[in-house]
């Protein structure tokens, strides 16, 4: 999405543990959840990367008054979809701008999405064709793909659901002049 958006950037893979995160703050809502997965994954960037501006971001599934995580394999993706299918579930992206492990910004915003009354065959078939990339994404679906299938309405900003909140990070970006598009 930031290239896309012609943000020059770099790409660093946070380690965090972020189960034990979500443990942690398991009471809290799931908003302030994952804001918290998103800046202290920027922190820990920003530890090793001195003067830099880090742009942390997570997303999570609630559903329910349940976080979902991303599906480990096929049978947990059958249950979450099976789960979710003919319901409406949110979906909360989080970015976190830090720099020298100080929060120079940060946002959530939710997107809800209703979810069509799939058959037990069409989540078998979905799954299969989507193919293992869908263990990577909270939900078990990329709407940007195949996923779009999956849903009858969709509330909210289309960049949140893809992850993250990109309008108004390009936004900040551009108010600190770090962007001039």
């Amino acid at each position: 999405m930031l290239l896309n958006a012609g943000v020059d950037f770099s790409i660093q893979v946070s380690n965090m543990d972020e189960t034990l995160i979500k443990k942690r703050f398991s009471l809290k809502p799931a908003e302030d959840i994952a804001l918290k997965l998103a800046g202290l994954k920027a922190q820990e960037i920003s530890k090793l990367n001195t003067d830099a501006l880090v742009i942390g971001a997570d997303q999570v599934l609630e559903f329910g008054g349940t976080l979902y995580d991303k599906p480990l394999n096929h049978a947990v993706a059958v249950s979450q979809l099976k789960a979710l299918r003919g319901k409406t579930h949110r979906l909360i992206s989080a970015v976190c701008v830090v720099r020298n492990n100080k929060t120079l910004w940060d946002l959530t915003d939710s997107v809800n999405l209703t979810m069509r009354n799939l058959s037990d065959e069409f989540i078998q078939s979905y799954l299969t064709q989507a193919g293992t990339d869908i263990f990577l994404t909270v939900g078990g679906y990329r709407l940007e793909n195949l996923g779009a299938q999956l849903f009858t309405r969709v509330e909210g900003d289309f960049f949140t659901v893809l992850g993250l909140p990109l309008l108004p990070l390009l936004e900040f970006l551009r108010s600190k002049q770090i962007l001039n598009i």
